[in-house]
């Protein structure tokens, strides 16, 4: 559902200095009111906060929660994890989707063992250098773990950028520009998380400007036009259907796996009816992916310890 446009306004004109710093302040004051009851929020643990990032990469934040506490419990630093076989990774990662993050997480716990003595760095280049960190991930650590001043750039945050401070479609080097113009000189990690709140909460795909706390100070909202947030820089494109997907297959085989191995007669559930060309591409992808391992007629789960002993009668 595309979002109405408002009538134009013809003075247009870039945001100014005094243009950020009113937005800022407003948005600073209304952050108490709209900061959303996440667990991870003001949790200045880092790998705490980098498991989150990684976990919330993809995946609606509401069933982020309880796998986030879980993993945390079985996994409390990274050389825990980087300990553990993937099959276990995995096997907690079970809701979340896209377990190649769960496989890249893994990898990265083992690079921050191996290079970083056990302990998540600071530096946010340091941050990109570990498997499945990109710039947003390694800005959000740095900033909510340990206080730097640096931007965090997602699709809530774009969606804000493209309506409320320019009203107009932004490219990717004019959107972090702006991201950066916008930090206060301190609280940067609590202006930063009151720009997701607001992003996730009113300034959404459809938005709700009519109980925004910064509708005042939007410029769409001022000056009208079509809505200048989709396709703009930063600003997610909706997902491919999940249902039928050969994610949603994927996902089946890597269940059934996780209660043990696996012969190709006995995961005609996972694929119900589905016809042998897809399975066959389905299987090859967990395999090229590392998620999945084949000894045999036999498939597990990558990195499990368990033999894999298949009943004779049901091996294909």
């Amino acid at each position: 559902m595309s979002s109405p446009p408002f009538a134009v306004d013809p003075t247009v004109r870039t945001s100014g200095s005094s243009e950020l710093a009113a937005f800022r302040r407003s948005l600073l004051r209304a952050s108490p009111s709209i900061r959303r009851p996440l667990p991870w929020v003001g949790d200045e643990r880092p790998w705490a906060v980098l498991v989150s990032e990684v976990m919330l990469q993809q995946t609606q934040t509401s069933r982020v929660i309880e796998p986030w506490e879980r993993f945390l419990e079985r996994f409390p630093t990274p050389s825990a994890c980087a300990e553990a076989p993937l099959a276990e990774v995995l096997n907690l990662w079970r809701g979340l989707g896209y377990p190649r993050r769960a496989k890249a997480l893994h990898d990265a716990a083992r690079t921050l063992r191996d290079d970083f003595g056990g302990v998540v760095p600071r530096d946010p280049a340091e941050l990109r250098s570990l498997p499945g960190v990109g710039e947003y991930t390694a800005a959000a650590v740095a900033s909510f773990a340990f206080g730097e001043r640096v931007a965090v750039l997602d699709t809530n945050v774009g969606r804000v950028l493209a309506r409320a401070i320019e009203n107009r479609r932004l490219a990717d080097r004019e959107a972090r520009r702006l991201a950066e113009a916008l930090l206060p000189r301190r609280d940067v990690a609590l202006f930063n998380q009151a720009m997701l709140d607001l992003g996730a909460q009113f300034c959404r795909s459809t938005p709700r400007c009519a109980t925004c706390p910064v509708a005042p100070r939007c410029r769409w909202r001022r000056e009208g036009g079509e809505d200048p947030a989709p396709r703009s820089a930063g600003v997610s494109r909706p997902q491919t259907r999940y249902e039928g997907s050969n994610r949603q297959l994927r996902g089946r085989v890597l269940r059934a796996l996780g209660e043990g191995p696996r012969s190709t007669r006995q995961l005609d559930v996972a694929f119900a009816d589905v016809a042998l060309a897809r399975r066959e591409e389905v299987l090859a992808s967990l395999l090229r992916d590392g998620l999945v391992a084949q000894r045999g007629g036999v498939f597990l789960l990558a990195g499990s310890s368990e033999a894999p002993s298949v009943d004779a009668r049901t091996a294909s």
